[in-house]
């Protein structure tokens, strides 16, 4: 486990997945089959993905004070996180997502926020201090956008490293942009902040430039199967993926997200950590689920020394 703290803020969700052939259109009914209740939630992903791999990890997010909000916080333990900033909410469901895999692994999700929308900046004052000591802090954009701004504002006041995973996809302000030190779009998650389709590598450069103008140092662009465009300060290089057989997709980008930033704070250069993180996202996607996927760190490394014979 790496001494250097990280912080994970974030959202919790239980996910309802289903597998059909292909996503129905509108108006449509389609038979299903595989039918699974898991853990997951954006931030919940990578956390235990984080824990799981070997980082010294806190939580701070909010369950319902339903059963599966009780479970989600024992698991969360096992997984080597510190709970202690996650919430139950009274009167609250935890929050779930709705999600539907096509036969070639590809997924559509809708998800109900629940207790996520009680991480107000109100609630995140309470543990201000366990951002201001710890190295890095991870978000995503499950959770209130205003608490988002905070967090990123605080750490960056306080030199704790930002990382922001900008999913699901929306517009952000420059001001917030600006607290950021790394970011980690997929391809629409890149366009929707800087209006630039990714097709090619030139494309990947210049929305990476895009938001190097507001300010952000590193920018990670995931792509797939095809790897991960990463720019740092203005220097960009397209970072090759692993090619493996994918059962599902979901919490891929979680994982490699998780594993990321665990890499870094372990003292690996970008280029080494971007490798572990492809390796991680790689395994997730031969297991079905979201935390259920998430690799052990053996088996991470056992994949990179292989896959460097």
């Amino acid at each position: 486990m790496s001494g250097k703290k990280l912080i994970v803020l974030g959202s919790v969700n239980v996910d309802h997945i289903l597998n059909v052939n292909e996503f129905p259109k509108p108006g449509e009914t389609l038979a299903g089959r595989d039918y699974q209740i898991s853990f997951g939630g954006k931030g919940a992903n990578q956390a235990v993905a984080a824990g799981r791999l070997g980082a010294n990890i806190q939580f701070i997010a909010a369950v319902g004070d339903d059963e599966l909000g009780k479970k989600i916080d024992q698991q969360l333990k096992s997984d080597r996180i510190d709970t202690r900033s996650v919430a139950t909410i009274k009167n609250e469901n935890t929050g779930v997502a709705l999600i539907l895999v096509n036969a070639q692994g590809e997924n559509q999700i809708a998800i109900y926020a629940g207790a996520n929308a009680a991480v107000t900046p109100d609630y995140l004052r309470e543990f201000e201090n366990d951002i201001i000591q710890a190295d890095a802090i991870l978000m995503q954009l499950e959770t209130p956008l205003a608490t988002i701004e905070q967090a990123a504002k605080l750490a960056k006041q306080h030199n704790t490293q930002v990382i922001l995973n900008p999913a699901p996809a929306q517009k952000l302000s420059d001001d917030l942009l600006n607290h950021i030190d790394i970011i980690t779009p997929n391809e629409t998650e890149a366009e929707h902040l800087t209006g630039i389709k990714i097709v090619t590598e030139q494309d990947a450069q210049t929305a990476s430039a895009i938001l190097h103008n507001k300010g952000i140092e590193i920018v990670i662009i995931t792509l797939g199967s095809k790897g991960a465009w990463v720019s740092d300060s203005g220097k960009g290089e397209l970072i090759d993926g692993f090619k493996v057989k994918a059962i599902d997709t979901i919490g891929a980008g979680d994982t490699f997200n998780g594993m990321l930033v665990t890499a870094l704070l372990e003292g690996k250069s970008l280029s080494q950590a971007i490798k572990y993180a492809h390796a991680a996202g790689a395994l997730s996607v031969t297991k079905a689920g979201a935390q259920t996927s998430v690799p052990t760190r053996t088996e991470v490394d056992n994949f990179i020394q292989l896959h460097n014979q």
